[in-house]
């Protein structure tokens, strides 16, 4: 059981700076809002989140 949550942890941290590093700091806020509202079970600050990050995936390369 340690085992498969320490992996789960890895896992998330790394997914977070994966987003950090492609998608800026938005991409934190995203990510943010999303993981709270999915865990508060708040519909609004969920979709909020994935709205934000969909935005972000889906726009216009800023480089």
């Amino acid at each position: 059981m340690p085992v498969i949550a320490v992996l789960t942890a890895l896992f998330v941290v790394g997914f977070e700076e994966f987003v950090e590093w492609q998608y800026g700091p938005l991409g934190i806020v995203g990510m943010l809002l999303l993981s709270i509202g999915v865990k508060a079970k708040d519909p609004t600050c969920s979709s909020l989140g994935a709205v934000v990050l969909a935005v972000l995936v889906t726009g216009p390369a800023l480089a």
